[in-house]
């Protein structure tokens, strides 16, 4: 399967939860998002007693050779904040609007969004994993900017986001003439954070969010950790996995690419075919969230349209047709015919 085809499954995972129904920030339950995958920064986390999690490791048998290469992804989501400046008069026009428009004004609370991070290394050999891990330091600098809001004037969105560091060590040991147990371990490494008060969701500013690591063999194929061969099973019990799961990803008996991902999963997960786009809900309740949203009212639909992916959301349930929405009902996966001795 191709790189960008296991991406979109990985995206999946990425926003999982990253806003969900009503899709407005308004909702209690989108006050505070992201709870999978968080490696919060190592200063920070021993300041407070090691208790939060400041690194991430996946270990995994590949079968290869000399000849083998492995493919490196470590994803994640870098938040920032945006905030709204309006005129003094606007905000006066807010605070006297009425009961219902307590959610119009929290549209200029400051939010919480999150910004794509990859970092590759690619063509590794096994071989010199082996005899050298590879070491990759990652760091993303603190940025601000503000974009003019038109036909407001003196508005304006400001975005605001902090520095990130860390550290990336990949590694294999070889075990047998064709096994390698190969291993990922992410760090965060961010200077500065141990003061940083144990309250609120600061500290999330400075963490890596919805981590998840892909792993693709070259001339190599990856062993499942879930139906594990006879033969490597003992191997496989040495594999170390913290806060993350590696399964097999692709189509059905491919071997070459493994999803490690902060939330379980079954070897080879699968978008919905019918599904017509991303909801942050991995349930497969698509249908009875499209209807949902049809239900919102034309305030809640403008909150939804201040956040970029849930404005996504809504133009493209606005915009379904009969005929991609009767996709989505009735559904039926994996039928087979019943054996005797089956369960009823």
């Amino acid at each position: 399967m191709k790189i960008e085809q296991i991406k979109e499954i990985a995206n999946a995972v990425l926003y999982e939860g990253y806003l969900l129904y009503p899709y407005r920030q308004s909702a209690i339950k989108n006050r505070q998002r992201w709870t999978f995958g968080v490696i919060y920064p190592r200063e920070y986390s021993e300041a407070n007693g090691g208790i939060e999690p400041w690194s991430m490791q996946t270990e995994c048998l590949v079968r290869g050779s000399a000849n083998s290469l492995l493919d490196v992804h470590v994803r994640f989501l870098h938040l920032l904040v945006r905030s709204a400046s309006t005129p003094a008069q606007a905000e006066t026009d807010a605070a006297n609007a009425r009961e219902w428009g307590l959610a119009a004004r929290m549209a200029n609370e400051p939010l919480e969004e999150g910004v794509e991070r990859e970092v590759e290394a690619p063509a590794l050999p096994l071989a010199k994993l082996a005899a050298h891990p590879e070491v990759v330091e990652l760091a993303f600098p603190a940025r601000r900017l503000e974009e003019a809001v038109a036909g407001e004037a003196n508005a304006a969105v400001v975005r605001e986001q902090q520095a990130l560091a860390g550290v990336i060590t990949i590694a294999a040991e070889q075990l047998s003439a064709d096994l390698f147990k190969v291993s990922v371990r992410i760090e965060n490494t961010t200077p500065g954070t141990a003061g940083i008060p144990n309250q609120g969701n600061r500290i999330m500013l400075q963490s890596f969010v919805s981590t998840h690591t892909i792993l693709r063999a070259q001339h190599g194929a990856f062993i499942s950790l879930i139906d594990t061969p006879t033969d490597v099973q003992e191997a496989a019990k040495g594999c170390k996995n913290e806060r993350t799961w590696p399964v097999l990803v692709g189509n059905e008996g491919e071997y070459d690419a493994i999803l490690s991902s902060p939330i379980i999963l079954y070897d080879y997960p699968q978008i919905a075919p019918e599904s017509p786009g991303p909801l942050f809900d991995g349930t497969e309740i698509d249908e009875i969230l499209t209807l949902r949203i049809m239900t919102l009212t034309d305030e809640e639909k403008e909150q939804m349209r201040s956040d970029e992916r849930a404005r996504e959301i809504l133009e493209r349930t606005e915009a379904l047709t009969p005929e991609q929405f009767m996709k989505l009902h009735g559904v039926i996966r994996d039928l087979r015919p019943l054996r005797e001795g089956d369960g009823l």
